[in-house]
């Protein structure tokens, strides 16, 4: 199987934690719903590919996103795993639920905008932030770590741009609530690379360094990896990205998928970055969900990749 040739540029870390979506953000905007089986099979094989943070599931009303009802299965066949493995909550209900499936780490999701914030959460910007607040609180009394999510930090499907400012109020709140690590979400996939450092830039400057911070590129237009590489420059270390590019925004159509892990493996590893991952492991996984779900990944990498590898090779398949 081909690797990159490596070459480093100056400046950058020199380990990226990956935060894997793909079971969570990837699988809740597919129009089938997969057995629970399949998705326990699917987190297995992206631990077993070396990638040690890997969101699961969501415990949302199934009314409003039934691909992942079965929250408190998948974690009961999961049981313990190594690494760190959060769970998205909206509310206090969601909270005990996955309390009592003895999760150690939940994320909590807001809005930058206020269009989205009342079409995803039914409130208005404010209000959704004074909801997550004592979902926050009582996760960290219960000791539980807390992310933060943003959605809309460069732009609106509805709004258009979303002034940074209001960008940077939100993502303050966030972390005035509790929440360690604070993920940036281009959800429609706006961004460009001067305007990612221009929103760092005033993080920094409100008091958040970007060892707090994440970035969360959809690639829409195609600017996911370059957006990445320039946060990776400007000193965040979390990428959040998707296996075979999976995923997109249930309520956001013009929402396409998340960067691909594979894509992202490739580039850090070109650039002589330690990430912990298996390359072909990983690339082997997403062919597989691709079969499943009965269609090509949308991820560069794996097609490039699909022709050399023999998918009845049992490497990167994960035991039962």
């Amino acid at each position: 199987m081909r690797t990159p040739e490596s070459a480093m540029l100056a400046g950058l870390p020199t380990r990226v934690e990956i935060y894997e979506v793909g079971p969570r953000d990837g699988l809740q905007n597919e129009s089938r719903i997969l057995p629970t089986e399949m998705k326990a099979e699917f987190v297995r094989r992206l631990v077993s590919a070396g990638l040690s943070s890997v969101e699961l599931t969501s415990f949302v009303s199934p009314k409003w996103v039934p691909q992942l009802a079965d929250a408190d299965e998948l974690l009961a066949l999961l049981g313990p795993l190594p690494g760190r493995h959060p769970v998205l909550v909206p509310n206090e209900r969601g909270l005990e639920r996955a309390t009592a499936c003895g999760v150690k780490e939940i994320a909590v999701f807001a809005s930058a905008s206020e269009s989205f914030a009342q079409r995803n959460l039914n409130h208005s910007l404010s209000e959704s932030l004074q909801l997550f607040a004592p979902v926050v609180s009582r996760a960290l009394e219960l000791g539980l770590k807390v992310r933060g999510y943003v959605s809309m930090c460069f732009g609106d499907p509805w709004e258009g741009d979303v002034p940074l400012a209001q960008v940077v109020d939100v993502v303050g709140a966030m972390a005035e609530m509790g929440c360690s690590e604070l993920s940036l979400g281009d959800t429609i996939g706006v961004a460009t690379p001067g305007r990612v450092v221009e929103l760092l830039a005033r993080l920094g400057a409100r008091g958040l360094p970007p060892s707090r911070l994440a970035v969360h590129f959809h690639d829409t237009y195609g600017q996911a990896l370059a957006n990445t590489l320039v946060a990776l420059q400007h000193g965040v270390a979390t990428v959040d990205s998707s296996a075979g590019g999976l995923g997109g925004c249930p309520y956001a159509k013009s929402a396409t998928g998340n960067l691909a892990t594979e894509d992202l493996v490739w580039q850090l590893h070109g650039l002589g970055i330690e990430t912990g991952v298996d390359l072909e492991v990983l690339c082997r996984t997403s062919l597989w969900m691709a079969q499943l779900l009965g269609r090509p990944s949308p991820s560069a990498t794996v097609r490039a990749m699909a022709s050399t590898l023999d998918l009845n090779d049992e490497r990167g398949e994960a035991t039962q």
